[in-house]
């Protein structure tokens, strides 16, 4: 059974507590795992922002775009992949982009199809056993924790 995915009204809230909250940007992230497991992280280049850093498909939301709506193109525009199916919200956490804003990334999980990683803005991808998640940084960490206490 597939998680239903997350309704306007939760969309809703999440957009209007991140306002009251004081954040300019928002973003989203995809959990985005293959059937054994592994969870697909993108490599940030050394020269960009937060360099070396590997992370969750993500990225901004336009002015008009919903959260589903920026998900969606944002794994496309990052990794080649399509989403077929947005499912559970696993939580969010606030950081500072680039240019100093109060950022909050909103985390999903996503369904795919393709079966090769198209990338346009980082310099590797990896398909992370367990192991290997611990790669990234402590709030991506506690997103994948979400994520694996949801699955059982």
């Amino acid at each position: 059974m597939s998680p239903s995915p997350p309704d306007t009204a939760l969309l809703d809230d999440l957009a209007r507590a991140a306002e009251r909250d004081g954040i300019i940007k928002t973003v989203v992230g995809a959990v985005i795992a293959d059937a054994d497991g592994r969870v697909l992280l993108l490599h940030r280049p050394a020269d960009d922002y937060l360099g070396g850093l590997w992370e969750l498909p993500s990225g901004g939301v336009d002015n008009s775009e919903t959260l589903v709506e920026a998900l969606r193109r944002e794994v496309t525009e990052e990794t080649g992949l399509t989403v077929t199916a947005i499912g559970r919200y696993l939580g969010h956490f606030d950081y500072r982009s680039g240019r100093g804003r109060a950022t909050r990334q909103f985390n999903f999980t996503a369904t795919v199809t393709g079966e090769t990683v198209t990338l346009t803005e980082h310099d590797a991808h990896l398909w992370a056993d367990r192991t290997q998640q611990n790669q990234v940084s402590s709030a991506v960490q506690a997103v994948l924790d979400t994520w694996r206490d949801q699955a059982v």
